[in-house]
């Protein structure tokens, strides 16, 4: 609501006049006047939120003027003063009083009366609906209607327009079929002394072309019932079917697996996703996140893939895969994040079971009758074969496709991006388990091991080996891994990389330590030597 507006005389004046000609309400009341407490009659008339009252009908000058904008009017009872017994007092009695409060603050109410009760009715009513607020809001349904039905002509002119295209084309198709009757006719009239002259024929002739006629058509029939058991028996026939096989058996797989992803997301997913949200949560929302990552999105994309094939089964038996494939392909790059976070989600779930809230729920809802005994984990595993399971698909596809067949290039693209895809999957699942096998065993060590931040840093193996003290041989000394002061053999726990070797001592406790010298060796600087002497 505006706080303040500002009006010159002019504008005051031309507003005036607007309200005189077409104000909204327009009539005689007694206002009441601040000072003396009296009652004065003014011809009033309202335009939009503003209420001008003049000296008489015919003043051409408004004697003041209000702005209704965020006021409220509202009836009263009349003074208590009314009340005597005096014919004045009676008379005052039938007046109608009515208020109007103003939202600024300091500024009197105005007090209204008039004579007739409908017209007090009509006045409180009037100056309710005189908000500019109130006229911008019903402009801008208004002009929401109006851009709604400007749209409705916009549609309706498009498919008139298409609707004489259409009737243009089916008068030119009529003009070609007029022609195409015309030139029947000239046919048929040529041919008619032709078929006057079968029928002059001997009815002898006519029996001799009937049973010719039905000799060709018996021999036509046999031939061909010979071309097609010929076939039925044929390599390609046989391939034919074993290839429908396979393609209505990968319908029904991708229906098992659409069905399992369902599960996955709306038996588990969603189900954690709201007690994440409760006030006591059993799991917290990142976990839930890193154990599930983009399930939905697999669903949603496979869902898409299992109408797309029903829709092929209903066009049988052309079977037309290969588009599918080329839709399907661009998308399954969301495999890549799903494969490499496999195990970090195993982890992290195997960590949440810890909590005796989060796997009393879990086991909940492993008891849905849609998990058929099922475990949480054996549904996280099935997307992580699906990609094999494509490939072998479509290698057996091939193996039943001829070399000339449509789609035969199609699906060796397909079956060779699916392949390298497994491929970038596999390494980046190897490098990733590195990095985070590497980093495990750097957090088993209570100091810490910088070079186990290196991503280059490959795991072999670890274990438990002896480590002997150092022996003096004449003038050779051999020093085995570690200090030159050891006097005794201890087990050591080593773990062996591609770049160095780490030698940790265990405490009571069961900590790693990095032995103080010698704990770090780089294998570019040693040399291994094997000792076949015990002694």
């Amino acid at each position: 609501m505006q706080k303040s507006v500002r009006y010159n005389e002019g504008h005051a004046l031309y507003l005036a006049l607007l309200a005189r000609k077409e104000g909204t309400k327009r009539g005689y009341l007694s206002k009441k006047t601040a000072e003396t407490s009296r009652w004065h009659e003014k011809w009033f008339a309202l335009y939009q939120n503003v209420l001008f009252y003049f000296e008489g009908e015919q003043s051409a000058r408004p004697a003041g003027m209000y702005m209704l904008e965020g006021c409220n009017c509202e009836r009263v009872p009349a003074p208590k003063s009314c009340a005597a017994g005096s014919a004045k007092d009676a008379a005052l009695d039938k007046q109608h009083y009515f208020t109007v409060l103003f939202g600024h603050e300091g500024q009197k109410p105005l007090e209204l009366r008039c004579e007739d009760e409908v017209d007090g009715d009509e006045w409180v009513e009037a100056i309710h609906q005189a908000s500019y607020s109130d006229i911008l809001i019903e402009r801008e349904v208004l002009m929401q209607k109006y851009i709604h039905l400007v749209q409705i002509v916009e549609t309706e002119k498009i498919a008139a327009n298409q609707l004489r295209h259409q009737l243009e084309d089916q008068d030119t198709e009529i003009e070609r079929l007029k022609s195409e009757i015309i030139a029947l006719n000239k046919t048929k009239e040529r041919m008619r002394p032709y078929q006057g002259n079968q029928e002059d024929e001997d009815p002898d002739i006519k029996k001799i072309k009937k049973v010719q006629s039905f000799m060709r058509g018996w021999l036509c029939r046999r031939k061909w019932k010979t071309i097609v058991q010929d076939y039925i028996c044929s390599p390609h026939a046989e391939s034919m079917r074993k290839r429908n096989q396979i393609v209505f058996n990968m319908v029904e797989a991708e229906s098992e697996y659409v069905h399992q992803l369902y599960v996955l997301v709306n038996c588990f997913l969603r189900p954690l996703r709201m007690a994440a949200s409760s006030k006591k949560p059993p799991i917290s929302h990142d976990d839930v996140s890193s154990i599930f990552l983009n399930s939905e999105t697999i669903m949603f994309l496979h869902e898409i893939f299992h109408q797309g094939l029903k829709a092929r089964i209903a066009n049988w038996p052309t079977l037309i895969l290969a588009d599918l494939f080329d839709i399907l392909l661009p998308m399954l790059n969301i495999y890549q994040e799903f494969v490499r976070n496999h195990q970090y989600s195993l982890q992290v779930l195997a960590n949440c079971k810890q909590n005796r809230d989060f796997d009393k729920l879990l086991k909940q809802y492993e008891a849905n009758p849609a998990c058929e005994g099922r475990m949480l984990e054996t549904f996280l595993t099935y997307p992580m074969f699906q990609i094999p399971r494509y490939i072998i698909t479509l290698h057996e596809l091939l193996a039943h496709t001829p070399h000339e067949h449509v789609e035969r290039k199609s699906l060796e693209f397909a079956k060779s991006k699916l392949e390298e895809l497994s491929r970038v999957m596999h390494d980046e699942v190897s490098d990733t388990e590195n990095i985070r096998k590497n980093l495990a065993i750097e957090r088993t060590i209570v100091e810490g091991c910088d070079i186990l931040l290196d991503t280059s840093q490959t795991f072999i193996r670890q274990g438990s080996l002896i480590q002997v003290p150092s022996v003096e041989r004449g003038k050779l000394s051999k020093v085995r891994l570690g200090s030159l002061s050891l006097k005794k053999e201890g087990e050591r726990q080593c773990f062996l990389f591609t770049k160095h070797f780490l030698i940790c001592t265990r405490s009571s406790g069961g900590k790693l330590h990095l032995l103080k010298t010698g704990g770090v060796l780089s294998l570019i600087e040693c040399t291994l030597i094997e000792e076949t002497d015990t002694s």
